[in-house]
This record gives structure tokens, sequence and C-alpha cells, in this order.
């Protein structure tokens, strides 16, 4: 072929053109499959429906969350593919949401302002068909719970890198509201700021413990740069979008909610930094095989080997506590709250023979809650491999 007969390249508006045929095939029957995917939605709704009669007859809890796990989990045992098995759950997470309200609103609190990482946590717990309410502070997500404000509320409880959060302890300590759920969130921080650009950041400004959390990676990128506390990574991300020379430390939902460019993302000195969340409220929990109680106990402080005692039944009885932590008294000073978290269900023989006799051996106790424990996420780049 000559040099004046050889074809010259095809332009992007030349390929579609020719693809054009097959390209509207598909699509078409892209849009005839979305079609049936709305038929067979509303005719879940239907019998969504139905179960929410069902339920009020008895009065039956309406939000069962080891229901909603084993539909994800058998969603993705019988998946074939391609569909990609990570997706399933977000997906079915909405549907299941915008079905659940069918039954019944509900009410769930948080730790706010919206686009914390809290808020996070509890849109991956129930979805975005319920009605959200943010607090102040970690007392008022317990208030408003107590109060029958919510019915449930999401509190932070702990963190990988900075270790557990006092305020949540000392509350759960005070409340009656037993702990039903928990949730694991790998927490992830990203570096906001209103124009995107790291030239025009003069003050970066987060809540305490994501500022401890990025320590290193501020230390190195910017050095010299006045660093700036708030309530909350939401407050850092409204300071941020209201003064351009401000940067926020603060997640993805942040960034979305108060439209911040990301200046840098994952700056988190850890890759595995997770944070630990307790759901509060609703009915308790069945045993699952695969549970966490938490407890609370004091000891006498005139008898020596008094932890000793309170923690013996536990290893005698084979009962793994995966958590001690110790809280000074309020308004007694050099007493304590020991509060430990161990494998099994409240129900299960051994958790509970171990806690019998633990209450006989303390100067008080009390069981927050036993429930499932949360799946530990992937990390990302684990996801992708």
């Amino acid at each position: 072929m000559s040099e004046r007969t050889k074809p010259g390249p095809v332009s992007a508006a030349g390929r579609e053109e020719s693809a054009a045929p097959g390209l509207e095939r598909l699509r078409t029957a892209i849009d005839a499959v979305d079609r049936a995917l709305l038929e067979q939605l509303n005719a879940r709704a239907r019998l969504v429906e139905e179960v929410g009669r069902l339920k009020a007859g008895d009065g039956s809890p309406v939000y069962d969350p080891e229901r909603e796990r084993a539909i994800v989990e058998g969603l993705r045992a019988a998946n074939p593919g391609p569909f990609p098995d990570a997706a399933l759950a977000p997906v079915f997470r909405e549907i299941i949401s915008a079905t659940r309200s069918l039954e019944a609103p509900i009410q769930v609190a948080y730790l706010g302002p919206e686009g914390t990482f809290c808020h996070q946590a509890s849109l991956g717990r129930w979805g975005a068909s319920v009605s959200f309410t943010p607090a102040a502070s970690i007392p008022e997500v317990f208030a408003a719970v107590e109060r029958g404000r919510a019915d449930f509320g999401v509190v932070p409880v702990e963190n990988s890198t900075e270790g557990v959060v006092t305020t949540a302890l000392d509350t759960l300590a005070e409340s009656e509201t037993p702990a039903t759920g928990e949730i694991i969130l790998r927490i992830s921080h990203q570096l906001l700021s209103h124009s995107g650009r790291r030239e025009d950041v003069r003050r970066v400004a987060s809540h305490p413990q994501p500022l401890a959390q990025c320590r290193g990676w501020l230390d190195r990128e910017l050095p010299g740069i006045p660093r700036v506390e708030t309530a909350s990574t939401a407050a850092a991300a409204q300071l941020a979008r209201s003064d351009p020379s401000v940067a926020a430390v603060a997640g993805e939902l942040a960034a979305r909610t108060w439209g911040l460019e990301v200046v840098e993302a994952e700056i988190e000195d850890r890759r595995d930094n997770t944070t630990r969340f307790l759901v509060i409220g609703g009915a308790r929990p069945e045993p699952t095989g695969r549970d966490l109680t938490s407890a609370v106990f004091t000891a006498r402080k005139d008898e020596s080997g008094a932890l000793y005692r309170l923690l013996e039944p536990f290893a005698r009885h084979g009962v793994n506590l995966t958590a001690i932590h110790i809280r000074p008294m309020k308004g007694k000073p050099w007493e304590y709250l020991f509060f430990v978290d161990m494998e099994g269900h409240q129900a299960d023989a051994p958790v509970r023979d171990a806690l019998g006799e633990a209450a006989g051996r303390a100067f008080s106790h009390r069981v927050l809650g036993s429930f499932p424990r949360a799946a530990v996420p992937t990390r990302p780049d684990e996801a992708r491999r």
C-alpha cells in the first residue's frame, strides 16, 4: 500500500460513530436490565411492607442487624461474577435501608456534626434511608437514646493509634443504656482545603486525635505550619470552607459534605489506623457464636490482690479477655473503674459463670452489653490485590 493510500488515524468521534450500532444495542439492553431491577426492587419493597405489618403485630424490632448481615453474606457466597463481591455490601446496604424505611422510621444519634467519621460509621451501618441526628457530645448521644429521641446512638470508643476515648468509657459507666453492637471503621485522613493547593495552606485544623494520627506526615510535609484544634473533623472542614488559608484534616465524607478539595490523600501515619465505635440502644442481641461482652467492675481498694481475684475466674473458665481499661472514679480519688472486654456472650455458660464469680468478688459490677463482633475492614491496598 502506498503512502498516499494508507488510511490515517481514526478520530475519537469516528470510532464512536463506527461503534454506534453495537453501542446503542448494548445501552438498550442495559436499560432493559435496569427496568427489570426496578421491578424487582419494588417487589422486594412490597414484601418488606408485609414483613413490617407482621412485626408490628408481634412487637418484633424493625432493625435486625444479624438478618441484614446474613443477606449480604448469602449474596456474596452465591455471586458468580463479574459483579464484584466488594460492591455487594454497599449496594445492598442502601437497598435494605430504603426498603426497611417502609416498615418504620429509624432515628440514629451520632457524635456530630455532619461529615464526621462517626457520621460515616453510622451511614455504613444503616444506610442513608434513616433519620440521622448529630449530637454535640458523647453524653448528648446517650441522652438522645435514653430520652427516646433516638432509637440508636453511635459513639467512638477506641482508636488503634491513639487508644481509648475516655469520655465514651466514663459515660458508658454512668448510663443504663446497653451497648448492642460495634462498628469498626478504617480511618483514612485527607488534607482538605478550599482550593486544593498546598501552597495556600497557612494553618492546619482538626480534632486533636486526627492531628495526633497524622503528626509524622504534618511534621515532615508541612513543617512550621501552625495546627489548630477543633471540636471535630467536621468543624475543621467548616473552618477550611470559610477560610482559604486553612486546611482541614478530615475524611472523604467531610470533603463531600462541605465542598472541599483534596490537597493530599491518606496522610495518616499508620495504614492500619482504625476506630471502633459502639452502638447503643435497641434490643439486646441474642448469642451468635462470634460475640463480645463488655463489663465494668470496681474492686475493694483495701483488699490485697483484689484485681487478681477479680480477673482469675475468667482465666479458670477459659474466657479470653480482649481488653482491660482503667478509669478513675469521679469524686473518689485513687479509686478506679475496670472495663473488661471478653470473647463470648453473657448467655454462654463460661462467660456467665466467670462474670458471676467476678461479680461476687467485686465491690460493684455491671454488664454493659453483649453483641456480635464487627469484621475488621480490609485495607484499600489489600482490597485491590
